[in-house]
């Protein structure tokens, strides 16, 4: 667990389901994620289900609790890579900041061996390429229509990095 001023951030729960769905099925946060919202509960399930048993070599994806409710999930879902997502009304609070800015250090330790971390966003997402520029990393390459969202349409791929401290 890693606690900030305002967050806990821990591992995935069974009583997360219903507030990760209520993220998963907003069209809005899911937007810049890599399918459209989830139709069902039970699509959220398997994700809970993959996220409370993930493989600790590879993993290391933690829920974002703000006072008592899980709002999110931030961490690296895919070494080196990481991936978040938070609740649309707990955007632009610098929640995913201090999430982010608690979780790399760790996970630099974690993962003593990896010189860098990785992330990918929709250049159109401009906040969240924000985000990791102020959080240290550098955008290396963009990659034109790359990405088939949903099979709904083909989108472009910024990719970061941010080196070991």
């Amino acid at each position: 667990m890693i606690e900030t001023a305002r967050l806990l951030l821990r591992p995935a729960r069974a009583d997360d389901l219903n507030d990760l769905h209520d993220i998963f099925s907003d069209p809005v946060a899911m937007r810049f994620w890599d399918r459209p919202a989830y139709d069902d509960l039970n699509t959220t399930a398997a994700f809970l289900a993959r996220l409370m048993k993930q493989d600790p070599a590879r993993s290391y994806d933690l829920v974002v609790e703000h006072q008592d409710r899980c709002i999110g999930k931030a961490g690296m879902w895919r070494r080196p890579e990481i991936g978040y997502i938070l609740h649309p009304a707990y955007w632009r609070q610098g929640l995913a900041f201090e999430a982010l800015s608690a979780f790399l250090p760790h996970a630099f330790r974690r993962f003593d061996t990896e010189p860098v971390v990785t992330a990918e966003c929709d250049p159109r997402n401009v906040a969240s390429g924000r985000l990791l520029t102020r959080l240290g990393f550098r955008r290396t390459r963009q990659e034109k229509a790359n990405f088939h969202y949903g099979g709904i349409e083909w989108c472009d791929t910024d990719y970061y990095e941010l080196n070991r401290p």
